[in-house]
């Protein structure tokens, strides 16, 4: 008999005979295809899909008994489709699907039932003109011909019914009545049909129309690079103004077969045009020269000092300071004000400095840990004039520490991140206060707004500026603030929506494995007026991922702005191809999303407008459909956001930052366009990495747009590509990771076998686990499946040292064994799994940008103990501490809150919140922005031994290693 399994996708049009049936679903996910039969809840209701895994293929999926069969139906050497068999069964050939299905519509046939109810597709009349933007007053960009790598959206199933438009029913017009006068003519010796004639002119009114203006876009382009051809087409329009009868659709004829000549020709023309100049005039000014940055002067910072009560009993009043920050000079001047106007001060250098710690519950109280003397230290706690004063602080100390290190390669790096719908205009003549962070939100303090960064993103929607004008324009502004001549890296182009990555040119040759790609999600998938660009690359170890997109418009279309997001996160082609199995969410380190997402707010207009006048931002946030949208699950699963404190940036008047735009009158009527916060930058980052949001505001002096300008800058830890400095291991000794036990709980409502495959770059190549060696069920929508040791393998990482290991990470997927359909993924870190002893973790698992379910074990990672020793990590200087007098802080709430997880897990139909703390996990990673999460989405894991997660980075030094634990 057939083998009942999970597939992948295929999707060619032969295979589907003349039109696809209704019950073949394009494009569709296993998990919707459960969903959909599960709706339809009948024995022998089906569906085919494509395969999630072999192109080419296809899933035959039946509902039997509540729970989903599903048959692998694989295409052979000529063609052919067969569904799967089991060994030394025959398969049976068929040329189409629906000869195929034909056969399992008969009993008996092998399947685990008859194929009964066929589940047709939703026909759902897809409208995506953006109404709201007022986009669809203009004709969408052309392409450009030096546009790169775009991979072809999904194709658009065609019905096989006749389409009910005009030229049907004026044709059934013709052959009733006039085709009869026509007859008649002709039998008296006429030769020409004048009634055929006319129909055919009124059928094609549209169709000419169109042409006109696809002909005029033509000439402007014809005008540059072909004037030959623009002579042409412009005498055409011309004629086709007063031309009618019967010359009218000989016109026609005529034109369209001009604009397939046009459009045949005009690239080929183009690029000679355009190769004639570059030869004839320089394409770009010449190359900047190199100079070094600007000196960082040095700054000083009025502080108190923050002492107990006894203390402040004994001195009267709390004692002024200044600190002076030498970043140039690697040096901390400590001076106390003393009386008579004289000062007692302290000098400590960059090495002297051994920690910062970050108060939590007051944020602009800083505590700082000093080297007094050989194995003694002394902490002082200090409170600045504002939390913007403290965070600039923190930050030229860690870039005097980063300028003075010993170290070859850099621990942490700075990156500016700006997001610009520009509105079809050019920029105005300064965009200084964008690259400077300077406006309205959670901005840089002054002091440090001018230091360079070591990357900077620009990502923009509406750039009618060519890419080279566009790029140079932005290193022209960097160099007048830095004196930096920074390289740009990437520059990718989907018509209008453009990303640019410049970088510092010390860093540039740490660059690699650069990569670019884009996605159409305009109507059909098919327009580039809409959709995403991508660039990804390696900074030394550590890999990088930025996507800017542009999503639909329109308050009432969260929908399709969701698909869209979801269409991104499947197509776009970045990062390692080995990763394949993994959405582009889990092949980075860390992944930056940004650009104009166009989600609004759910209030009515006068509301909005009153909370914006008195600045009353959180009420608003409540109903922002993309804040609502990451609460449900639905987009951006567990990316992070910083807290917004400036106004929306979206519908500003032209000219002015004083006045929303709401109200626009359309051919469809008057339509509504409140102020939203559109342009928005998120992030995620891998568990246990380091990644600081020091800025996300907007400007409020760049005016030429209806959108301003956004940006954000981040403080993101990187590592080198390791080279081991102890040689040869002196035994035979390597390290491993093991797996005591693993246990998934999957949505699905299959029962097939799993295994799961482990991907690391710390491994040679993937590994396979064994089929799972037990699974049950208490729910018919969950699957909760277990191995144990025997069942995992263990892995060998390419290097043993535990400086190397402690910056991995694993990345797991859940697959079943017959089909090789993923069914979730996840990723570990390897660091606090460091160890003798073996560590408990927890996380969720998803699959297409969706929660799938929920994945916990036990594992551990033994290191030699001659490869134990690790060096001291820059931003491992700075944490942030729960003050004393602070509650303790609450558990993480369990994120897999359907009523089936639990059900699954023994535990009684309740909320999480009630449930016992040792069934709920805690988080471990060290991402401060974990509380920037949406209350659901929060990423969870079972903590290690509070000892091995908050190890010292340095353990050649014993006193350092309790330096850190009492700083904490």
């Amino acid at each position: 008999p057939p083998a009942a399994c999970g597939v992948t996708s295929g999707g060619g049009i032969s295979p589907l005979g003349p039109s696809p049936p209704m019950w073949y679903h394009r494009d569709l996910s296993r998990a919707a295809a459960e969903e959909l039969l599960a709706r339809a809840g009948r024995d022998g209701s089906f569906l085919v899909r494509d395969s999630e895994s072999v192109n080419g293929a296809y899933a035959l999926c039946v509902l039997f008994q509540k729970h989903v069969h599903t048959y692998r139906i694989l295409p052979d050497e000529e063609g052919f489709l067969a569904v799967q068999t089991s060994q030394g069964v025959q398969p049976k050939r068929f040329k189409t699907l629906p000869e195929l299905v034909s056969l399992y519509l008969q009993p008996s046939q092998g399947l685990v039932t008859t194929l009964l109810y066929a589940v047709d597709r939703e026909e759902t009349a897809t409208d995506d003109r953006d109404y709201s933007d007022g986009e669809d007053d203009k004709p969408p960009l052309p392409p450009r011909s030096a546009s790169t790598s775009t991979p072809p959206g999904p194709e658009t199933p065609t019905d096989s019914a006749p389409a009910a438009n005009g030229l049907s029913t004026v044709s059934h017009e013709y052959l009733k009545g006039s085709y009869a006068l026509d007859l008649e003519a002709v039998k008296q010796g006429a030769c020409a049909l004048p009634h055929l004639n006319k129909t055919l002119v009124a059928s094609c009114k549209r169709l000419n129309g169109e042409v006109d203006k696809v002909l005029s876009g033509l000439e402007i382009l014809s005008k540059v690079f072909d004037q030959q051809s623009a002579f042409m087409v412009s005498r055409m329009i011309q004629q086709s103004v007063n031309q009618g009868g019967d010359q009218e659709l000989e016109n026609l004829v005529t034109k369209l077969a001009v604009l397939k000549d046009l459009l045949s020709s005009i690239e080929k023309k183009a690029l000679k045009a355009l190769q004639d100049m570059s030869l004839s005039s320089p394409c770009s000014p010449p190359p900047l020269s190199m100079r070094h940055s600007k000196a960082i002067p040095v700054q000083a910072f009025e502080v108190k000092l923050d002492v107990y009560l006894a203390e402040l009993t004994k001195i009267g009043k709390s004692q002024k300071y200044t600190l002076s920050v030498d970043v140039e000079g690697g040096r901390l001047v400590v001076m106390k004000k003393v009386k008579d106007s004289q000062e007692d001060w302290t000098t400590f250098t960059h090495d002297k400095i051994r920690q910062l710690i970050k108060s939590q519950r007051v944020q602009n109280k800083l505590g700082i840990v000093f080297e007094k003397e050989k194995d003694k230290s002394q902490r002082k706690d200090f409170i600045f004039a504002s939390a913007k004063k403290r965070e600039a602080f923190c930050q030229l100390l860690q870039l005097m520490k980063n300028k003075h290190s010993n170290q070859d390669e850099p621990d942490m790096i700075s990156i500016f991140i700006g997001t610009w719908n520009m509105g079809s205009v050019p920029s105005p003549k300064s965009v200084t206060s964008w690259v400077l962070c300077r406006g309205l939100g959670k901005t840089l303090d002054e002091m440090t707004v001018t230091i360079p960064h070591d990357l900077y993103v620009f990502g923009t929607q509406e750039n009618s500026v060519c890419d080279r004008e566009w790029v140079e324009s932005l290193r022209a502004v960097l160099k007048e603030h830095t004196e930096l001549d920074y390289k740009p890296i990437a520059v990718q182009s989907l018509w209008s929506i453009k990303i640019a990555v410049l970088v510092k040119p010390e860093h540039e040759n740490r660059i690699s494995h650069v990569g670019m790609s884009s996605v159409k999600t305009g109507i059909a998938n098919t327009l580039g007026n809409k959709g995403a660009v991508g660039v990804s690359f390696m900074f030394n170890g550590t890999s990088f991922g930025f996507v800017n997109c542009h999503l639909t418009s329109g308050n009432e279309k969260i929908a399709r702005r969701n698909q869209n997001y979801l269409d991104i996160l499947r197509l776009l082609s970045l990062g390692d191809k080995q990763l394949s199995s993994f959405d582009i969410s889990l092949r980075f380190t860390h992944l930056f999303w940004l650009g104009d997402l166009n989600y609004r707010l759910d209030m009515d207009i006068q509301e909005i407008l009153n909370y914006i006048n008195r600045k009353e931002f959180d009420p608003l946030l409540k109903v922002d459909q993309l804040n609502l949208e990451r609460e449900k699950n639905k987009v951006f699963l567990r990316f992070a956001e910083e807290e917004i404190s400036f106004p929306p940036t979206y519908r500003y008047e032209r000219g002015s930052r004083d006045t929303y735009v709401w109200q626009k009158q359309k051919a469809t009527g008057m339509r509504t366009n409140v102020p939203s916060w559109c342009d928005r930058i998120l992030w995620k980052s891998y568990p246990e990495t380091h990644i600081v949001c020091n800025s996300y505001g907007c400007t409020d002096d760049i005016v030429t747009s209806d959108h301003s300008p956004v940006f954000a800058t981040f403080e993101v830890g990187v590592t080198s590509q390791f080279v081991s400095k102890k040689g040869l291991p002196k035994s035979s000794e390597q390290a491993y990771i093991e797996f005591e036990s693993i246990e998934a709980i999957v949505k699905t409502a299959s029962r097939t076998k799993f295994f799961i495959e482990f991907y690391s770059t710390c491994l040679e190549e993937f590994k396979k686990s064994y089929e799972n060696d037990s699974q049950s069920s208490d729910n018919v929508n969950f699957l909760r499946v277990s191995w144990s040791n025997k069942q995992l393998t263990t892995l060998k990482p390419l290097l043993s040292e535990i400086e190397y290991l402690q910056d991995q990470h694993l990345l797991l997927t859940v697959k079943s064994l017959d089909g090789y359909e993923s069914y979730g993924e996840c990723v570990l870190a390897l660091k606090s799994m460091i160890g003798s002893t073996a560590q408990q973790f927890h996380t969720y698992l998803s699959h297409r940008g969706e929660e799938t379910g929920n994945i916990r074990g036990s594992m551990r990672v033994r290191v030699p103990s001659e490869r134990m020793g690790t060096r001291e990590r820059l931003y491992g200087n700075t944490l942030s501490k729960q003050d004393a007098s602070d509650s303790d802080p609450s558990i993480c709430k369990n994120s897999y809150n359907n009523p089936a997880y639990y059900i699954l897990e023994g535990v009684p139909n309740q909320s999480a919140a009630a449930l016992s703390p040792e069934l709920l996990p805690s988080p471990t990673s060290t991402n401060p922005q974990a509380a920037k999460l949406p209350p659901s989405s929060r990423e969870c894991s079972t903590p290690p031994t509070s000892e091995s997660c908050w190890r010292a980075s340095d353990s050649s030094s014993s006193n350092r290693n309790k330096l850190h634990q009492t700083g904490l």
